[in-house]
């Protein structure tokens, strides 16, 4: 989603929306659809950790939660690593960490040592890459910045119909322990996608001009003056609501289907047709958001996708069959991306441009509690 970052590109410079920023935005893509999808298809390997170590959904669960949950907390972090190295370094350090964390754990004799290998030193490295990529995506997109969100975005869906069944050959062939460290080999693709992320030159003649006024935006991290502003505060309660709930659905299903007598191919594949609709949701919903009539309105729009999506939460509790999950998989693809695409665009349009670094670490840092909470709460009156 983002994070605290004060904005350290160079003043002045018009957004290419094109030209490298194609390849920001493909690094930009894989790294959300590794940020967003590894929490969720983690959760192939739950049934092997239970097992393995004689605990319950709850317990396995707060791994996806820390994993979301360093994405979603660390912005001050990456706020000062961003400032003091840079956006490219801070990432190929990030991409070092994710992989690191996954290698370790697959050592890991216990589910607590999994929380501090798997949840915080992978989940540190994720956020160290996804939040100044995200950062690098708004500097090189503007008018077509609705589209790029929705593109890359798109990444997690494809991720997540690749890494969950994956995930399940992995564990097949090697057990989890070898699935964790095949998956640690494929997190040192980050280093990869931060080499990607060429930093914006000034003009030469505006540099000795604008020296002094980005030291003097390099000093305010975070803007609280956000708060006095109605409309972002109903937006963070909104947003730290919804995130309660909005990741259980992927973090259990898999393993609902599994208690229901499915076959742990044919439950796996339920995230595959839900990360299927995700990839096209969020791009059409991206284009959508980018008209001239509806981009002005697209508060609205996004309203009607945080209600769509509680709805089809709704609905999907009542499934006792695997027909009425791929049913649920498919609705809730569809309001999950479009979730996905808005949300930048909405809290931009809000705050506007000057304030969207530090409203979006705040709301991040709201939401981190619930997203932490949410899937270990459901996971208590699992059946």
């Amino acid at each position: 989603m983002g994070a605290v970052v004060a904005d350290d590109g160079p003043s002045g410079v018009k957004a290419p929306d094109g030209g490298w920023g194609w390849a920001v935005l493909f690094g930009c893509f894989i790294i959300t659809g590794f940020s967003y999808a590894f929490p969720k298809a983690v959760s192939v390997f739950f049934k092997e950790l239970i097992r393995e170590f004689g605990i319950g959904y709850s317990d396995t669960a707060w791994i996806s939660s820390i994993l979301l949950a360093m994405l979603y907390g660390t912005g001050p972090l990456c706020s000062v690593c961003v400032n003091r190295f840079g956006c490219r370094p801070v990432m190929l350090v990030g991409g070092l960490f994710a992989s690191m964390g996954m290698v370790i754990a697959s050592f890991c004799t216990s589910i607590v040592q999994i929380y501090l290998t798997a949840g915080v030193i992978t989940g540190l490295g994720l956020a160290l890459n996804f939040q100044p990529s995200l950062i690098m995506l708004n500097r090189y997109f503007d008018k077509r910045r609705p589209l790029a969100n929705g593109l890359s975005a798109a990444g997690s869906p494809v991720f997540l119909c690749a890494l969950s069944p994956l995930g399940q050959i992995l564990q097949h062939e090697y057990g989890w322990r070898g699935g964790f460290l095949i998956l640690g080999g494929m997190l040192l693709n980050c280093c990869v996608c931060g080499a990607l992320m060429r930093p914006l030159e000034p003009p030469k003649k505006s540099e000795a001009t604008k020296e002094p006024a980005e030291k003097k935006v390099k000093k305010k991290l975070l803007d609280f003056s956000v708060f006095k502003d109605g409309g972002f505060v109903i937006y963070a309660l909104a947003a730290s609501i919804m995130v309660l709930g909005l990741f259980v659905p992927p973090v259990f299903v898999v393993s609902y289907a599994k208690d229901l007598g499915y076959q742990d191919t044919k439950a796996a594949f339920l995230l595959t047709i839900l990360g299927f609709i995700d990839i096209f949701a969020r791009p059409i919903c991206g284009m959508v958001a980018g008209l001239k009539w509806v981009r002005p309105r697209c508060v609205y729009l996004f309203s009607f996708a945080m209600i769509f999506n509680g709805f089809t939460d709704l609905m999907g509790s009542m499934s006792v069959d695997y027909g009425g999950l791929v049913v649920f998989c498919i609705f809730f693809g569809i309001s999950y991306g479009m979730v996905g695409a808005l949300q930048f665009e909405v809290l931009m349009a809000i705050v506007g441009t000057q304030k969207f670094s530090s409203a979006i670490g705040l709301v991040l840092l709201a939401e981190a509690m619930a997203v932490l909470i949410g899937p270990p709460s459901a996971g208590k009156y699992s059946i």
